[in-house]
């Protein structure tokens, strides 16, 4: 594997950014499966490298993975600020694919995957952009942010105002998720996993259920644990061995 630090400019964010990219090294030609990996709200770029092997894993499988620095922007178009979905869903996978000729532009080659905020971000890229994303895996996902929206509008918070407004139906997963199902859209595969000692529990309990009853294509695993990167290196490995990988 090759693992590359790269500085580059976004339009996007009108700014220079970061990212680190791990790029399979092998002889055939055929081009690469993508994972988009994302980091959490206290995290960056290199948080991946630095608590997981996600290196010695990729390797394993033979694919690309994509691990952009996004501050914490939660991986929206921001109510008062940078617009982090349009730069990792639309201006990214076209650098990548630049700067990588190799990496595959087909749907079912290209995954996204996060924890905490980036679990939140891992699905909403997928169910706003299925057909650019054909799985996406959420662990320990803050995939509520209802509860965070509806607290600002009694509370003096303006970082999270900042970042969601007032407004919920953009952010909501459950109802991005209802209104891909209305879409006839192409729905991507998802997998979910949540210690059960996560204050996150809760909103990811709420949100299997939701997208079982809607009828997705989806994995919940869950089991004894909290939010730590213990459990994340461990089940990182999962989501590799669940994702469609052609060996």
């Amino acid at each position: 594997m090759a693992l590359m630090h790269i500085n580059f400019f976004s339009h996007v964010l009108g700014m220079a950014t970061q990212m680190d990219v791990i790029i399979p090294q092998t002889e055939h030609s055929n081009p690469y499966q993508t994972l988009y990996l994302l980091h959490g709200m206290s995290d960056d770029q290199t948080i991946w490298q630095r608590r997981t092997s996600i290196e010695r894993y990729a390797d394993e499988k033979g694919i690309a993975v994509v691990m952009p620095a996004t501050h914490l922007g939660w991986y929206t178009d921001m109510y008062r600020g940078l617009k982090y979905f349009t730069f990792i869903g639309e201006e990214l996978p076209k650098i990548c694919r630049n700067f990588f000729p190799r990496m595959s532009e087909t749907r079912e080659n290209n995954f996204i995957a996060g924890l905490s905020m980036g679990g939140y971000g891992a699905f909403k890229f997928a169910l706003n952009l299925p057909e650019t994303f054909s799985a996406a895996a959420s662990l320990s996902g803050g995939l509520d942010v209802t509860n965070i929206i509806n607290t600002i509008e009694t509370t003096e918070n303006t970082f999270w105002h900042n970042i969601f407004g007032s407004n919920a139906d953009e952010n909501d997963l459950f109802k991005t998720a209802e209104n891909l199902i209305k879409s006839g859209k192409p729905l991507p595969k998802l997998y979910m996993w949540c210690g059960t000692g996560d204050f996150l529990y809760e909103g990811n309990i709420k949100m299997r259920n939701h997208l079982q009853s809607l009828g997705f294509d989806l994995l919940y695993e869950e089991s004894a644990g909290d939010h730590q990167w213990k459990y994340w290196d461990r089940e990182i490995q999962t989501v590799l061995n669940w994702l469609p990988i052609k060996n």
